[in-house]
């Protein structure tokens, strides 16, 4: 992130938003990843974001967003699945390293949205602990049918709006920053082909 960017919700977004117009455009600019840069963050982090994202190998969020080290937070689990290690993660970035924005990032063509669309078709489920990532999709899965969605990219976009209701559902300590304003939430679908990030659900202040 640029050292013009102030602390609110907005300016984090519209920082990753010019980021990933660069990285569309093929005019990435690479900040942030030199010796200088490395040096400078021996004594801390002051991430301007945290995203949390698919595990998925296409969905490398500091170079989606053109942010080097330190500029992002960044958890991953296969379709950003929640659990107690996520939860306590962005906790962890918002509480004590005060990020001002929590990115939810999934994409078209997930796989793990995928298996959980096929398990529901086929009243079964996988075997292992695939099982677990399966079933918190799930809910997901049935809320987008609901709608009358039924595609997977439709779904994806359905599994990341929960997602981003979820967090602040499941955790007191996410809640009330978003509610006192310190921080926000915006689910972000990724487009493969085009490399394109775009909004999908908002709680809290991402406008400014």
């Amino acid at each position: 992130m640029t050292e013009t960017a102030t602390n609110t919700p907005a300016a984090a977004w519209q920082e990753l938003a010019r980021g990933n117009a660069r990285f569309i455009s093929g005019e990435a600019r690479h900040p942030n990843q030199d010796a200088a840069r490395r040096d400078e963050l021996t004594g801390g982090q002051s991430p301007k974001a945290v995203v949390f994202g698919c595990s998925d190998s296409r969905l490398a969020a500091e170079i989606i967003f053109d942010v080097g080290l330190g500029d992002i937070f960044v958890v991953r689990t296969a379709g950003q699945v929640i659990d107690d290690a996520v939860l306590g993660s962005l906790e962890y970035s918002v509480d004590v390293l005060d990020v001002p924005l929590i990115v939810v990032l999934g994409h078209d063509s997930c796989g793990a949205v995928t298996a959980a669309i096929d398990s529901t078709e086929a009243a079964t489920t996988p075997n292992g602990f695939v099982r677990s990532l399966v079933e918190r999709i799930t809910p997901s899965v049935l809320s987008a049918r609901r709608k009358g969605i039924t595609d997977v990219d439709g779904t994806v976009e359905e599994h990341i709006a929960q997602t981003a209701a979820r967090l602040t559902e499941h955790s007191r300590s996410l809640h009330e920053a978003v509610e006192a304003g310190r921080t926000a939430v915006v689910g972000v679908t990724y487009r493969l082909a085009e490399g394109r990030a775009d909004v999908v659900s908002s709680i809290g202040d991402v406008e400014g």
